[in-house]
């Protein structure tokens, strides 16, 4: 099978069509009287229309048929999709989950969406204003079905097992230390190639923006170019008697609706709200080369941004291979307390700053104000290291979902989930006091930190 192709930007216009229907895009208008081949215009809007046009979103879709065309909409259950953040107590400590248990397929087979799981979240998606954090475990494709919410939109890590995407817009692989994004409304479907996990972030308020870059100047950290749209692809196929189901998310609940053909039946498109993927390989690190740990907002690849100027309802923060080269500096993560929320997963390696318990396909939330920092195995080993230059991280790839709500656990997140690590607080009890009333300041070192 050829390889996937793809248009490259951040937020650009892009115009597409399938090459086995040129001159598919209307030339000139967006709504002619009659498209070419026959086909309907349709508008998916991902901003209001009279948004400033800096913020603006939309895309024209030239479909063979309207995505009107299916059966009303009815409830599906989904025990483990919640919204619903009073159902369980609220919970401040540290939490940490072990590997998320894939289902095996001999018992169950489960698809990704029978196999979300909320695990944590504020905020109400009625209101558009809040975020849900999910894991996906699942073991087979799905088939003749699709899905789209309608409250937010839809941040995806995979990481075990790659995702075949397919979208109204066209095909893309996500793979191992890739992302990808599903904007709000957008219908798409995912095939595995066996078992399959990995993480969501939801937000309902706005969409993901690259972080502004400051005094870094025009270059670095994610660059715009890096990012990879699919390319116009459909199928004009048949399913008899209703055999294509719709699923949708609205206000936090499922529903399907029935049709009789493919969704995927967009000849051409062309705008500026699309489905993206975005390779981790590709994030330019910058950090301190003199003293001192930087804060982690450095290591920011996208940002849904609050309307309080500088706070993000979610940030997406990588942690990757990078050199490590500061002087006189305790070099691991600070400890510390946060007035943001802290969800942290691991896609591969070890993270640094616990190389013990935190695992791939695991998870640990620290609240709102809830300490946390360097186990005690870390901070012995990183207080007493040689200050060369070191490269850290290496084959490693951690992130973190973190947002300026207080997120809350669902009754699965903190109880139900058979993964909780009841035992996470005990990391740091083995810490030891180093107090010493008789220290005397040691005058080279003083004059080697710069003041």
């Amino acid at each position: 099978m050829a390889p996937l192709r793809y248009l490259s930007g951040f937020g650009s216009e892009f115009a597409s069509e399938d090459p086995r229907c040129p001159g598919s895009l209307p030339k000139g208008q967006n709504n002619p009287q009659k498209c070419p081949y026959g086909l309907y215009a349709e508008q998916l809007s991902g901003s209001a229309f009279t948004a400033p046009r800096t913020h603006n979103r939309r895309t024209w879709l030239y479909r063979i048929l309207p995505s009107a065309v299916h059966t009303p909409f009815s409830p599906v259950e989904q025990p483990y999709l919640t919204h619903d953040w009073k159902l369980s107590d609220p919970n401040p400590n540290q939490m940490r989950w072990h590997p998320f248990s894939i289902p095996h397929i001999n018992k169950e087979k489960v698809d990704w969406v029978q196999g979300l799981h909320t695990i944590c979240g504020a905020g109400d998606p009625c209101a558009r204003h809040g975020i849900a954090v999910y894991a996906y475990m699942c073991n087979t494709s799905m088939v003749d079905t699709c899905m789209y919410t309608s409250d937010g939109d839809f941040l995806i890590v995979p990481e075990k097992g790659t995702l075949h995407i397919t979208t109204e817009f066209g095909k893309m692989d996500v793979v191992n230390n890739e992302i990808c994004v599903i904007q709000q409304g957008m219908r798409f479907s995912v095939e595995v190639d066996g078992e399959s996990r990995g993480y969501v972030m939801e937000v309902f308020d706005a969409h993901f923006e690259l972080p502004c870059l400051g005094p870094i100047g025009a270059n670095g950290l994610a660059n715009p170019r890096d990012f990879l749209t699919p390319v116009a692809w459909y199928e004009d196929r048949k399913v008899p008697h209703g055999g294509y189901t719709v699923i949708n998310k609205y206000q936090g609940k499922l529903f399907q609706a029935h049709q009789d053909q493919s969704p995927f039946n967009v000849v051409a498109w062309h705008g500026n709200y699309v489905p993206y993927k975005y390779n981790l390989e590709n994030f330019c690190v910058v950090n301190s080369v003199s003293f001192d740990h930087m804060d982690p907002s450095i290591f920011t690849v996208l940002t849904c941004q609050s309307v309080k100027p500088g706070v993000a309802i979610a940030d997406f923060v990588i942690f990757p291979p990078r050199w490590s080269v500061q002087t006189n500096t305790f070099r691991p993560p600070y400890y510390h307390r946060n007035c943001m929320s802290e969800f942290m997963g691991l896609i591969k390696g070890s993270y640094e700053a616990k190389e013990e318990g935190f695992r791939p396909g695991g998870a640990t939330l620290h609240s709102m104000m809830t300490p946390h920092g360097p186990d005690a195995a870390c901070f012995e080993g990183a207080s007493n290291a040689e200050l060369k230059p070191q490269r850290i991280a290496e084959g490693t790839m951690a992130f973190m979902f973190e947002s300026s709500l207080s997120m809350a656990l669902t009754e699965w997140g903190q109880k139900t989930c058979e993964c909780v690590d009841a035992e996470y607080y005990k990391c740091w009890l083995s810490l030891k006091s180093h107090f010493n009333p008789d220290w005397k300041p040691d005058t080279v070192e003083e004059e080697e930190v710069p003041h």
